[in-house]
């Protein structure tokens, strides 16, 4: 994530707002279809992997690892064909049309990312952390020289911000078929020194299969549901803001600072007078579509601000990826062996440390969310990306203890539960942030609004369900409240 932060911060300052807003939502569309070819069955494998290992069955590893190595692959061509050549629709779908060249450019990353998953998921449930680490580094690496390098060259050589941004995107695309690379690598020269299979009679493959969907389909849909409710948040924000600045003239008072409104007036005026004068249904048309892609314009600039302070909101976030891969191989395991004390324990453990990264790292970026913007991204408006990125500083504390508290629930067993909850806190969120968009004095400030409502809701749940079905479940007022303590005597002094 330290090399993220060396490819993301430059990217938004080359590609600007605009591209920015294109680079996101060619992401987000992506992160869906990753999320759903990849989310669950790593952690299945994982699980499925620990569970054989602690009982001594090499032979029902070996099974595991290559049914869901055909399960991916299988799972990433379907992502692949829907994106590269439902590209234009789903840019359609973002109201973003300048992000299918994105979109397109991100679709082979998909297929690479399914096989690296089970790669990841068999070592992981190993207890083997090491080659997932190294090949994320790769990757990051990968990212950073060509993403990054392509972007610029772009830039210079006078094209325009979205094709940049789907440059910087090949850089993934890349990074994802060398981690694989590695990755592949790593597994034959680790077969090779391992010893003989045991005599042990591995499952049959329905049974396998069958498992593996049993544990990932709920997981897939559970982690599946953070990107559909970004989706969806991102296209009906950018659709609202567009019905807003075309239909309300008003509105642009809250953005006059900001963006150049003139093109959007000299657009509207002119379909608006061509309809008093009873012009041609076409020639009106025509006139509305340049008032929607004015509108669009201004729409991209402004999410691109929001997509600035998204980048920094995420680094919390993404450092709960380590915790809960741990958590949910580590409280396999133990459950396997009947060590109900011990997984207790672990579960404890987990929310200590993440109470422990999440309040401060929340705390600081609610308290320092413009200097912050107006130190890492000069090229956007601080005004504007600040009390945005304050806002989502809150709500990332929620979020990092509500993927920990899923992954205990779903070692535990208790697979649907999350996916139930966050489908909640996803309609929540849906239904806040298309209300208050819609507010011509909110406007783009209404987005990270659901972001707090949402998974606030969603981690107090998770708490609650932890407590009621979880034997020996930790005592929660000295996890949490010492951390909260702490870090806001932290907040108070940065903030002075």
């Amino acid at each position: 994530k330290v090399i993220g932060l060396f490819y993301k911060i430059p990217l938004v300052n080359i590609i600007g707002s605009e591209g920015s807003a294109d680079f996101n939502n060619a992401y987000n569309i992506y992160s869906v279809l990753l999320t759903i070819s990849t989310a669950g069955l790593p952690v299945a494998v994982s699980k499925m992997v620990s569970e054989a290992n602690a009982l001594g069955r090499q032979n029902q590893v070996h099974k595991v690892f290559r049914l869901s190595l055909a399960a991916f692959l299988t799972l990433g061509v379907v992502s692949f064909l829907i994106m590269y050549f439902g590209s234009e629709q789903l840019a359609g779908m973002m109201h973003d049309s300048l992000a299918a060249a994105g979109i397109r450019a991100l679709a082979p990353a998909v297929i690479c990312v399914g096989c690296l998953s089970a790669f990841r998921g068999y070592a992981q449930g190993h207890g083997n952390m090491t080659p997932t680490a190294v090949s994320q580094i790769l990757e990051a690496l990968c990212k950073l020289v060509i993403g990054l390098g392509l972007a610029y060259w772009l830039v210079r050589a006078g094209q325009p911000s979205h094709v940049a941004a789907a440059g910087a995107i090949t850089g993934v695309t890349v990074g994802t078929i060398l981690a694989l690379a590695y990755m592949i690598f790593n597994f034959v020269s680790t077969r090779m020194r391992e010893e003989k299979d045991t005599q042990d009679a591995p499952d049959s493959a329905r049974r396998i299969l069958s498992t593996l969907m049993k544990i990932a389909i709920p997981i897939t849909i559970s982690s599946s549901m953070v990107g559909i409710v970004t989706v969806i948040d991102s296209a009906l924000v950018q659709g609202q803001i567009q019905k807003v600045l075309i239909s309300d003239p008003d509105s642009w008072a809250l953005y006059q600072q900001v963006v150049d409104f003139a093109p959007l007036e000299a657009a509207r005026d002119a379909w608006q007078q061509a309809v008093s004068s009873g012009a041609a249904a076409e020639a009106v048309s025509q006139l509305y579509g340049a008032v929607e892609l004015a509108a669009e314009n201004i729409s991209r600039s402004l999410y691109g601000n929001y997509s600035g302070a998204l980048t920094i909101y995420n680094l919390p976030l993404s450092l709960m990826a380590a915790i809960t891969a741990s958590v949910i191989a580590a409280v396999s395991a133990a459950l396997a062996r009947r060590d109900r004390r011990g997984a207790a324990r672990i579960t404890g453990s987990a929310l200590r440390i993440t109470a422990l990264l999440a309040f401060p790292m929340g705390v600081g970026l609610f308290v320092l969310g413009t200097p912050i913007i107006r130190l890492i991204f000069p090229e956007l408006d601080a005004s504007v990306a600040g009390p945005l990125l304050s806002t989502l500083g809150i709500a990332s504390i929620f979020v990092c203890l509500m993927l920990v508290c899923n992954s205990v629930l779903q070692a535990h067993g208790f697979i649907n539960l999350p996916v139930v909850i966050m489908a909640l806190g996803g309609v929540v969120k849906i239904v806040t942030n298309y209300n208050l968009v819609a507010v011509p004095t909110i406007g783009i400030s209404g987005a990270p609004v659901g972001n707090v409502l949402c998974f606030g809701l969603c981690m107090v749940l998770d708490l609650v369900v932890i407590a009621r079905v979880i034997h020996g479940r930790p005592d929660y007022l000295p996890l949490l409240a010492k951390p909260a303590a702490a870090a806001g005597v932290m907040g108070l002094g940065a903030w002075a």
